[in-house]
């Protein structure tokens, strides 16, 4: 039985196994992520275990993706959606480097003006991503 096969979780790890298969190989990404069994990394892709927390920093290095958004998705998946998102009402989400980078623009753009999110500037964003 694989419990956590359709989370957004297994898929990513999936999806970066994949992508790196032409650089690495699956044990490479389980050392890497510091477990000692490499058949964890296909645990993980199959959904049969769930992300443990604490390997989080070292597996987004493995796997070469943002570890604050392997966290949220982790998250996810340790405690449910709800609990997540009463942890990240609490502490905050965890913010990707690329949502860093939006950030730091927007305050450079705004000379830390601290600006409040108008319509105007909602429809300008969403119009960058054709929404």
């Amino acid at each position: 039985m694989n419990p956590y096969e359709n989370t957004p979780t297994a898929k990513l790890i999936a999806d970066r196994i994949r992508d790196l298969s032409h650089r690495k190989t699956q044990a490479e990404i389980a050392s890497e992520a510091g477990f000692a069994n490499a058949n964890m990394m296909t645990f993980l892709k199959n959904g049969r275990n769930k992300v443990p927390l604490d390997r989080v920093p070292s597996l987004a290095k493995a796997l070469e993706v943002d570890p604050a958004m392997l966290m949220r998705l982790a998250l996810d998946q340790a405690v449910g959606a709800t609990a997540a998102q009463a942890i990240t009402e609490i502490f905050g989400t965890p913010v990707t480097q690329n949502e860093r980078g939006w950030l730091a623009e927007i305050r450079d753009a705004s000379d830390n003006s601290d600006p409040r999110l108008t319509g105007r500037a909602r429809t300008a964003l969403r119009g960058i991503f054709g929404k």
